[in-house]
């Protein structure tokens, strides 16, 4: 809750992968909030006040994972929808004249978002969803120590400065600095 709240200030992209890693983490802890309470929110050194909000903000996301029937896979649709406004504000900038940095980006991702959309399985509802579901991919495999070829290396380079421009846009416009 502390960090997602900080995230969510800061950097959109963050914030939505950071939600993705919660989201797996109360799945491997077995939707239980007992176990969470002992393995994540006492690793904080927080007020009890602060931890018994932290406490009802797991209860209320392991709420909505059961009513949105994302027990085994999936997304809050809350998070979904941040994906969409990016990917909205993706369209927009890729379709102006005033977006050169970001267009050249896209160009430079775009063979690694089309095999991404391209694989069997792909879930995806758009190009920014599956560049999210790739990172997130990319962030669980170094987790594990698992290496990745030189080319999906270079691909993920290329989304990787993708999401940053994107985000870094999206917010600019939150925080009024700029209207697009």
């Amino acid at each position: 809750m502390i960090i997602a709240k900080a995230k969510k200030k800061e950097n959109i992209a963050e914030y939505i992968l950071y939600m993705w890693q919660i989201e797996h983490l109360i799945r491997v802890l077995n939707f239980d909030i007992d176990k969470i309470y002992q393995n994540i929110i006492l690793k904080f050194e927080q007020p009890d006040s602060v931890k018994k909000e932290m406490k009802d903000w797991y209860i209320g996301l392991i709420a909505m994972m059961k009513d949105e029937n994302i027990i085994e896979k999936g997304h809050l649709q809350f998070v979904l929808n941040s994906i969409n406004d990016l990917y909205d504000l993706h369209l927009r900038m890729i379709n102006t004249d005033d977006e050169q940095q970001y267009i050249q980006t896209y160009n430079l991702s775009k063979p690694g978002i089309d095999e991404l959309l391209n694989k069997p399985g792909q879930t995806s509802g758009n190009e920014i969803e599956a560049c999210f579901n790739a990172l997130f991919g990319l962030l669980m495999y170094r987790i594990q120590n698992k290496s990745i070829s030189p080319e999906t290396a270079d691909a993920m380079q290329h989304i990787s400065k993708l999401i940053a421009l994107l985000s870094k846009k999206y917010m600019q416009i939150e925080k009024g600095e700029i209207e697009f």
